[in-house]
């Protein structure tokens, strides 16, 4: 894999977007790390010799202010990867319009600016995208409106953004994970912990019981599955979901039932 390749990446401060950062900058790849919080990014930085850059990803302006950086840094952008997204709690009608603006623009609209902004420079690289999704793009969890309309939105993005720029050489992909350990999925186990009085890892378990590997993934296995759809291996793949979840989309829910008698 080529050392001269930069590599943006959104959401880089913690979980998925951390673990890319690191996995990619392992490769040889300059990562340009942007998210909201400045301590976590310069702190990836520091340990990837990555470049920090502190921006809200679903803002134009910021966007303009990135590629202007880029560019005078003299560094082109090959791929992107987009794992900025947030939380979209509660039934359509426990949302209020603030709660859904805020949903559509932590998930949706982080992915779609980015992508608007960084495809002028993709195209000229022929580069690549990785919008990272979830199994909420494929399924509906129980008081999660917010969140699962966003992610199967993103499906919708990435195939249109493929369609439309694959002609210029761009190859634009989804990755869907189930439950990954990161700080937002620890955060969502905190109710059963309560409930059950269990532990963090015992709320793992519970949540993963019915899915096949029978665990949670780790968010390096998401990092390199973003890191194979932005290689020259995955060079004949492009408009696809790839589902990263331990299996647990492949299960036939009634069924269930029958591996507990």
């Amino acid at each position: 894999m080529s050392t001269s390749r930069t590599i943006l990446i959104t959401g880089a401060g913690t979980g998925i977007g951390e673990a890319c950062a690191k996995r990619y900058a392992a490769n040889g790849d300059t990562v340009v790390l942007i998210g909201r919080r400045r301590e976590p990014l310069e702190r990836i930085a520091a340990q990837t010799g990555g470049i920090a850059l502190a921006a809200d990803a679903a803002s134009a302006d910021d966007w303009a202010r990135i590629v202007a950086r880029l560019k005078a840094d003299g560094l082109g952008i090959d791929a992107l990867v987009a794992c900025a997204g947030g939380h979209g709690v509660g039934t359509a009608t426990d949302m209020t319009d603030t709660d859904w603006a805020a949903a559509m623009r932590a998930n949706l609209d982080t992915a779609f600016v980015s992508a608007r902004a960084c495809l002028p420079g993709l195209i000229a690289r022929r580069g690549s995208i990785v919008l990272v999704a979830s199994i909420a793009s494929l399924a509906a969890g129980p008081g999660v409106c917010g969140y699962t309309t966003a992610k199967h939105a993103l499906i919708g993005l990435t195939r249109s953004l493929a369609r439309d720029y694959g002609p210029h050489g761009v190859r634009v992909n989804a990755v869907c994970p189930g439950w990954v350990r990161t700080p937002m999925a620890d955060a969502e186990m905190e109710p059963l912990m309560a409930h059950y009085d269990e532990s963090l890892d015992a709320a793992y378990a519970r949540v993963c019981r019915d899915v096949p590997l029978r665990r949670p993934g780790e968010a390096d296995e998401i990092a390199s599955v973003c890191a194979f759809l932005t290689s020259p291996a995955a060079s004949i793949v492009t408009g696809a979901a790839l589902v990263a979840d331990g299996g647990s989309t492949i299960v036939d829910v009634p069924t269930i039932a029958f591996d507990h008698m």
